[in-house]
Order: C-alpha cells, then sequence, then structure tokens
C-alpha cells in the first residue's frame, strides 16, 4: 500500500514538472513513449522517416498540450491518440493508401519465464507471423482496433478515445475482424484457432 502511495506520489510529481515545461522531464517522458508513439505509426503504415516526423509532431503538441491533460486517461492512452490523429491526418494529407503493417511480439515469447524448445519457438513465431498477416489484410479501423486491444492491451475506452469512435463502434470493429479473421485462418489452422474475446 506505502508503495502505491509513494508511487502515485512519484507519477503526480513528474506530471506536475511535465506541465510546467520542465526539460528534463519531457526528455524523459519522450524516452519512455518514443517507442508508443513509432509504433503507432508504422501500425498505420507510415514509412520510418514519415513516422518520425509525426513522432516530432506528436511530441510537439504533446509539449504544447500537456498543461490541459486532466487524467482523465492513462498518459499513454492521451498519447496515442495523439499520435493517431497526427499519422492519419498525415496519411490524408499525402493521400496515401492505408496499411498496417504487423511485425511479431517478441515480448509475449519472452515473458514466459522458461525457455522454449526451438521447434516450439519457431512454430510460435511463425503462427504469430500468419495470425498478423491476416490481420493486416483486415479493413484499416478494424486492424487498428485488434492491435490496440490484443497487442497494445488497451482497454475499450481507451480504444474509443484514441480513435474517436463510441465504444459500440469498437466493439463493432472488434466482433466483425474476430470472424473475418477466424474465416481467414482456418484453413491454416482447422478447429484450432481461437479469435474471440
Amino acid at each position: 500500500m506505502v508503495d502505491k502511495v509513494w508511487e502515485q506520489q512519484q507519477k503526480d510529481n513528474w506530471l506536475r514538472l511535465l506541465r510546467s515545461g520542465d526539460h528534463g522531464a519531457f526528455a524523459q517522458f519522450i524516452d519512455k513513449y518514443k517507442e508508443t508513439v513509432f509504433l503507432c505509426c508504422r501500425r498505420l503504415g507510415l514509412r520510418e522517416d514519415e513516422a518520425e516526423d509525426v513522432a516530432s509532431e506528436t511530441f510537439l503538441a504533446a509539449y504544447k498540450g500537456i498543461s490541459r491533460y486532466r487524467g482523465r486517461a492513462e498518459l499513454s492512452t492521451w498519447l496515442w491518440s495523439i499520435a493517431y490523429r497526427r499519422a492519419v491526418s498525415y496519411l490524408r494529407k499525402n493521400r496515401r493508401q492505408w496499411q498496417l503493417e504487423a511485425e511479431p511480439d517478441e515480448s509475449r515469447q519472452a515473458g514466459s519465464g522458461k525457455e522454449q524448445e526451438p521447434a516450439a519457438a519457431i512454430q510460435g513465431k511463425e503462427t504469430e507471423k500468419i495470425v498478423w498477416e491476416a490481420v493486416e489484410r483486415l479493413p484499416r479501423l478494424w486492424a487498428m482496433a485488434i492491435i490496440l486491444y490484443y497487442r497494445e492491451e488497451k482497454s475499450i475506452i481507451d480504444i474509443a478515445k484514441i480513435m474517436q469512435a463510441k465504444e459500440n463502434t469498437i466493439k463493432t470493429y472488434l466482433f466483425r475482424a474476430r470472424q473475418r479473421l477466424k474465416k481467414a485462418l482456418a484453413p491454416a489452422f482447422g478447429d484450432d484457432i481461437n479469435v474471440s474475446g
């Protein structure tokens, strides 16, 4: 209990420093969340150089807007929503085709605490690759909802904030995406595939 109180005080102090314009605190903020912002950009199909531009715009917008952050959502969710809007705006402005990139998530494999057998690890990576390739072929909004829900472990409420949609719309995206994935993956996995939430 004492640890949680201390942790919350640290977060509050850090947020206070961010809001006051402290450059050191903002440098920590960028360091802590840069991978999150780049992940959002890559998921929306931006090339590396484009992702860098959008990330810069995102952090600049966050720096200017941190004083208005009220804590109704997690800081990472707030930042995701800024990155998402900036990336969508960039894509619209440049009239690029939407294409979601899906990379295998190595952190999920590594978190088991046990070393996997090499054959099982390879099979797991291949399975994951097939699934994320199927996600790439989904309509872009469905794919983004799937990525945020399963890869980023965001709640439906947070996804709705990020994508600026109603919660029921996000639930519909997830339902339809799961159904399409189940159908698309059935030939490869048969009855072994479970994409229910």
